[in-house]
């Protein structure tokens, strides 16, 4: 995949929408670590991303990243089982912005409305998605993303725009 590439609207739309957020990485062991995302922005133009965590709940993950750079974060919606990951060779963590912060109460509030569509009561996802510690951003370029639903799908490069 070139190096220079970028999510495009339709994608960005997903990930930044109602969707089940996982962000993962490894240590040099090839041990890996993962942690709950807590919503996702794209930029303008689509060449950057980040995904917000609870930075107590994401300690080796974020040890990991500040090692090796890479990350894998898989967005999935819960009530049609769409999933994609997106895999990043360049993140960097950073500070969340007020503007962070409102976006992750967004994404709780869109989160129960999208698991109320399979039954999911709205106390048992506050309870999920409560993020009690300081948030902060892992922001990257995507160098690859892939589709994840299951299917016969499953593991399909996604086109990616120049």
């Amino acid at each position: 995949m070139p190096a220079a590439t970028r999510i495009d609207d339709e994608l960005a739309g997903f990930i930044q929408g109602a969707t089940s957020i996982i962000a993962a990485t490894r240590n040099a062991e090839h041990r890996p670590a993962l942690v709950r995302a807590q919503g996702c922005r794209v930029d303008p133009g689509g060449c950057r991303l980040a995904v917000l965590v609870v930075a107590c709940q994401a300690v080796e993950l974020l040890e990991d990243i500040r090692d090796n750079r890479r990350v894998a974060v898989v967005f999935t919606r819960p009530s049609t089982h769409r999933s994609v990951q997106v895999k990043g060779e360049d993140a960097r963590i950073l500070a969340a912005s007020a503007q962070d912060l409102a976006l992750a109460a967004r994404y709780r509030d869109a989160m129960v409305a999208e698991l109320a569509l399979i039954g999911v009561p709205e106390a048992r996802v506050r309870a999920l998605l409560a993020a009690v510690g300081e948030l902060v951003a892992i922001e990257f370029s995507p160098s690859s993303a892939f589709v994840q639903t299951p299917g016969p799908d499953a593991g399909r490069a996604l086109e990616m725009a120049p």
